[in-house]
């Protein structure tokens, strides 16, 4: 029998009416007996009383014996998750997952040891849920995606990422939704249904990341002297890695654990070393493609500092800009 055939059933006025008259007739009879035999219906009402007492007392044992069970539960699933430095996110949708799902079972489990039959109930519940789903289904897609989110884990709280025209730092990723925060300060929500099946570009998806400048100069500079001025202004900042560097050290300086290192194309066996090359001759210029190894934390800073850098180091020492221009020869007739 399918669920809304139930819901049909269970909602059918002939059969309200065949219960009212059942328990019109059981009070009747009651009645009665009370009049016939007084010491005999109330025997028969304190053994009653005492029966229900019992199951009254076993169902709140159930109910603080499964509250005292969860709490252990949540407490051992929080030190748990702190010991691993879980995600906050993950953490409290699992526990709060858990914790719904237990309470509705100990609710259900005490109805059904108060002698109450719970197949109406759980049929309500499942033709109620049926039409919360109908009528929400773009909620429960949101929700799904947010157990993908949860599952794959294509960002975490914290990270920088660009999603369905939007860039921004992740704040929050809920049952629902996904909460980032914009350069501007905006916060932005994000359907975890479409979010899970767009494309996600995480800024900060690994530890290290590769700079690329373009740096255009006039045509005649020495192109050989022009490559070797700009690889001395990025091998003169700190913070641009160079091929002789300690990885191990590395990963170890930025907390990265053995479980991500061992995972596919996350960890690096070394750094490529600066790198600066002559990548197209244009109509006013030249461009020279420039690249960098950092750390994900110092990338626009580095970026903005060497740009800047590049700028007011490189015309002083003979390498100028070019700008669009036209060259005019006037002939005398």
């Amino acid at each position: 029998m399918t669920i809304a055939a139930i819901l049909l059933q269970t909602l059918t006025a002939e059969q309200i009416q065949q219960r009212q008259d059942s328990i019109r007739a059981g009070a009747r009879q009651m009645v009665a007996y009370a009049k016939e035999d007084p010491h005999g219906f109330w025997e028969l009402a304190k053994d009653s009383m005492i029966a229900f007492g019992l199951k009254v007392l076993a169902a709140l044992a159930i109910f603080i014996v499964g509250i005292l069970l969860l709490k252990w539960i949540r407490t051992l699933l929080n030190h748990r998750f702190t010991r691993r430095k879980t995600e906050p996110t993950i953490a409290s949708f699992i526990i709060s997952f858990i914790n719904i799902s237990v309470i509705t079972l100990l609710v259900v489990l005490s109805v059904s040891t108060l002698g109450i039959d719970t197949t109406s109930l759980a049929a309500l519940l499942a033709a109620g849920g049926l039409a919360i789903g109908m009528a929400l289904s773009g909620t429960v897609q949101n929700f799904a995606g947010g157990l993908m989110l949860l599952a794959f884990k294509p960002f975490k709280a914290g990270d920088l990422i660009e999603a369905m025209g939007t860039t921004g730092k992740v704040v929050e990723v809920n049952i629902t939704a996904t909460k980032i925060l914009t350069p501007d300060n905006r916060v932005v929500i994000l359907p975890n249904g479409a979010l899970s099946n767009g494309v996600i570009n995480n800024f900060n998806g690994r530890p290290l990341r590769r700079i690329e400048w373009l740096v255009s100069v006039s045509y005649g500079v020495d192109a050989v002297a022009c490559k070797a001025a700009i690889l001395a202004i990025l091998n003169s900042d700190a913070r641009v890695l160079q091929a002789d560097t300690d990885m191990p050290a590395l990963y170890k300086e930025l907390n990265i654990s053995a479980y991500q290192l061992s995972t596919v194309n996350y960890r690096m066996d070394a750094i490529p070393a600066p790198f600066v090359a002559l990548k197209s001759l244009n109509e006013n210029d030249i461009t020279f493609v420039v690249r960098a190894w950092v750390r994900g934390a110092d990338y626009w800073d580095v970026f903005f500092a060497l740009q800047e850098r590049f700028y007011t180091e490189l015309p002083p020492q003979g390498f100028t800009f070019a700008y669009p221009h036209v060259d005019v020869t006037m002939l005398n007739q």
